[in-house]
């Protein structure tokens, strides 16, 4: 923490060195903040997560990112170029959110040094964190699917003309998979934009793998615990089945041995841009299939429990789209976007849960300019969600141990009454604009108004008991489908 504040506090100074500095230090960030009451026991937050869009959906949230140009050049030249980077971001605010703004919710998201025209012109190289976006983000659901190096620290080549870009990277993602129980990771990606007709049509894609070299000997590195049956894995009962299956040999579970196939992942994104064409703005295209790493172990009381070989075949299949749209020229704007998700674990073929779902969201924002810094937003939201492997929400509050046969599961394969969640999201209210017209003008000042049904009983975060048990103080005794929240709010970019 002493590090963080000490490096917070020598980056702002850098800023204010900049003003006798002609400009060597420039900086930028963004921020959130709201007031948000919940009346209903909620934590303020309409409902779950962003697939309902961002609006009301999302915490406080808190970004700076620095600059020092330790070489500058004019622009089109050839002359050799120097930069240091740093972010620090964090999702809390005082007295907004639970977390109370407090500074160990925040990070040194980026760190790195990037150096232009050494050794080959037109090319910047990059050592430090590496993060490459495909055609920014989907900017109604605050996600970015067309990303490459989110999690790798290493060095990146961008070779840039004026129609195209190409990127080639490699790193490690060793410390962002792993945290504490470290093995080494090696990345290696590449991809490239084509800007086809600048400004009308623009076309990008690219994919990495990472590879994790076995180790021996390293209690991190890829072993697999042999004979697990995944039911008890998923009920945290391996040791239990263990020892009934094999009662001369309690406490002594089987050693780990080297898994049986080299550990991997990978990704592959693409991206399509165009628009200018009529009343189409742009229009921002996203795909992204993915192949998650997999997990090295779980504790079980004192026994480690290595799995490997059930944790590498998941994948992660997105498809995004988003269009900004001019229905009547300084008065109405429009923006409408779609997003849609395939998770897939293939070793699991018994439990409900995040692993096996797809769901399907789409969210229209219209804002009306009554001045051109006073507008009236109104959004609405469709979504569904469907779980592949039976029940995983609950439709009510008395079903929270039910499976598709109606018989009480309190050991975890399923949970609550039904394979699907419906929701649905009205927002409006006042946006006050001090920069002029446009759906992303910022700053903004919001007073809005949601409200949201879903199928599942109490669709928001919540300080609900769930227990049924006939000692609960705080029963909830009656259904929560709909959800109203009032919020005053300021977001913007600086």
């Amino acid at each position: 923490m002493k590090r963080l504040l000490f490096l917070f506090s020598s980056l702002v100074s850098l800023a204010a060195f900049a003003q006798a500095s002609n400009d060597r230090v420039s900086g930028g960030g963004y921020y959130r903040i709201m007031a948000r009451p919940d009346f209903q026991g909620g934590i303020g937050r309409l409902g779950f997560w962003n697939l309902y869009g961002r609006l009301l959906n999302e915490d406080p949230f808190a970004s700076l990112e620095l600059k020092l140009d330790m070489l500058q050049a004019p622009p089109g030249s050839s002359n050799t170029t120097a930069s240091i980077h740093a972010k620090i971001e964090g999702g809390t605010v005082a007295n907004a959110d639970i977390r109370n703004g407090s500074f160990a919710f925040f990070r040194l998201a980026q760190l790195y040094a990037e150096v232009g025209n050494v050794f080959l012109d037109r090319v910047t190289w990059r050592l430090g964190t590496l993060e490459y976006f495909f055609g920014g983000d989907l900017s109604l659901y605050d996600r970015k699917p067309a990303a490459l190096f989110t999690d790798t620290v290493g060095l990146m080549a961008t070779y840039r003309r004026d129609r195209f870009d190409v990127m080639v990277g490699v790193g490690d993602s060793g410390f962002a998979t792993r945290g504490l129980n470290y093995a080494p990771l090696f990345n290696a990606g590449a991809g490239a934009t084509l800007r086809i007709l600048p400004g009308h049509l623009e076309l990008g894609g690219g994919a990495q793998i990472a590879w994790e070299p076995f180790v021996e000997g390293n209690r991190n590195s890829s072993y697999v615990s042999p004979g697990l049956r995944y039911e008890d894995f998923v009920r945290k009962e391996v040791i239990l089945h263990f020892n009934e299956t094999n009662p001369g040999q309690v406490g002594q579970f089987t050693r780990p041995q080297p898994a049986g196939q080299s550990s991997t992942s990978w990704r592959a994104v693409g991206y399509l841009g165009f628009g200018d064409v009529g009343p189409l703005k742009w229009n921002k295209t996203f795909v992204a299939y993915r192949r998650l790493h997999p997990d090295n172990f779980y504790d079980e009381g004192a026994f480690r429990i290595y799995i490997a070989d059930l944790t590498r075949d998941r994948y992660q299949f997105e498809f995004g789209n988003e269009a900004l749209f001019t229905i009547w020229p300084n008065r109405v704007d429009a923006a409408w976007s779609v997003l849609y998700g395939d998770d897939t674990n293939f070793a699991n073929t018994i439990a409900a849960g995040e692993d096996n779902r797809t769901y399907l969201s789409t969210v229209l924002r219209l804002q009306v300019y009554l001045t051109r810094t006073v507008h009236v937003l109104l959004e609405g939201v469709l979504a569904q969600e469907r779980s592949k492997n039976g029940n995983l929400w609950r439709e009510h509050y008395d079903s929270i141990f039910k499976n598709t046969a109606r018989i009480p599961d309190a050991r975890g394969l399923e949970m609550g009454d039904a394979s699907t969640r419906n929701t649905m999201q009205l927002k409006g209210g006042l946006v006050l604009n001090p920069t002029g017209l446009g759906i992303y003008a910022r700053p903004s000042i919001r007073l809005l108004y949601g409200v949201q049904y879903s199928t599942m009983q109490a669709a928001f975060g919540n300080g609900f008991s769930e227990s049924l048990g006939q000692f609960n103080e705080f029963p909830v005794g009656s259904e929560r489908h709909w959800h109203h929240l009032i919020s005053l709010e300021s977001e913007g970019w600086f």
